[in-house]
């Protein structure tokens, strides 16, 4: 049974949270709702403990070395709050290592938000048909072009959180050699292969992994180039894919926003549209001559 303090204490976080909410509170974009809550409760707790202990925020600060406004940010729930303060506060506050038990429900997400579902689908597809404009697809990319990514993301990602989400997509390129195998088609647009992402040899590197990719007997790389590239192509990726239930399905990916799509009407118009742009691709031969080309000139 928990003492009347502890009540309490769960009480007041409720109701600072809700002030946190209705004051217009931002948090870190990408994270489930859920993630959230974590990350204002358990701020709330810490700033509850400290308070009890009489210990101030800049005294925190200075025991786990961060500057005040960090650790104001992971008490009000904009930001997670790290292992490291986790620890102190615990030792600080005195709570026996309630605080730092938190720390369970704090592990970043190894998805966004916005491609939970679609990952999901996408591990149970015998068919991938995937078009991206301005990025080498998450399942060709080269652990060095992820990292690289993934860390230059905006609002910026935490080194645990960018470790989780890089491991995760290294372990999502397994559907590329699983048995039975899946088909994979993948229209990757000109401006793709020239973004320099992380640096010109990362870039090279890239390109050499997109040829061997390339050679497996049930996945096709394709390039759109530039002077051949239809309106459609300027539209945005997309990913059609099909499941061992037959099961169809279209994913569409934003800056902060994914959508998946089962409803016909929809399905129709992205197929068509892929279908569109594959046409004016490149073979996939004249395709493997393009990266190489490409590569030379990084």
């Amino acid at each position: 049974m928990r003492s009347l303090g502890e009540c309490r204490c769960g009480y007041t976080a409720w109701l600072y949270t809700v002030w946190w909410w209705e004051a217009g509170g931002c948090v870190a974009s990408g994270e489930s709702q859920q993630a959230q809550q974590n990350w204002r409760y358990c701020g709330g707790q810490i700033k509850l403990w400290r308070e009890e202990a009489g210990v101030s925020r800049q005294e925190l600060a200075g025991e786990a070395g961060y500057d005040y406004e960090y650790v104001k940010s992971m008490e009000c729930g904009r930001r997670r709050p790290t292992l490291r303060l986790l620890q102190v506060a615990d030792q600080l506050c005195g709570a026996r290592g309630k605080l730092v038990a938190a720390h369970e429900f704090l592990k970043p997400e190894p998805f966004p938000q916005r491609t939970q579902q679609y990952v999901l689908v996408e591990a149970e597809a015998i068919t991938v048909q995937w078009y991206e404009p301005m990025l080498i697809p998450g399942l060709l990319q080269t652990p060095e072009y992820a990292r690289a990514l993934i860390s230059s993301n905006c609002p910026p990602l935490d080194e645990e959180t960018v470790d989780e989400r890089v491991t995760a997509r290294l372990k999502r390129q397994e559907k590329l050699t699983s048995k039975p195998p899946t088909y994979f088609s993948f229209v990757i647009h000109e401006a793709a292969l020239r973004s320099v992402v992380g640096n010109r040899d990362a870039m090279r590197r890239q390109c050499d992994h997109l040829l061997d990719a390339g050679k497996q007997r049930h996945l096709s790389v394709q390039v759109l180039p530039f002077a051949t590239a239809p309106t459609a192509a300027l539209s945005g990726p997309m990913v059609l894919v099909e499941t061992a239930d037959h099961e169809r399905y279209a994913f569409v990916d934003g800056q902060s926003t994914g959508a998946l799509y089962s409803d016909g009407d929809k399905l129709s118009t992205l197929t068509q549209r892929y279908g569109m742009i594959r046409m004016q691709a490149l073979s996939v031969e004249e395709s493997a001559q393009f990266i190489r080309k490409v590569a030379e000139e990084l």
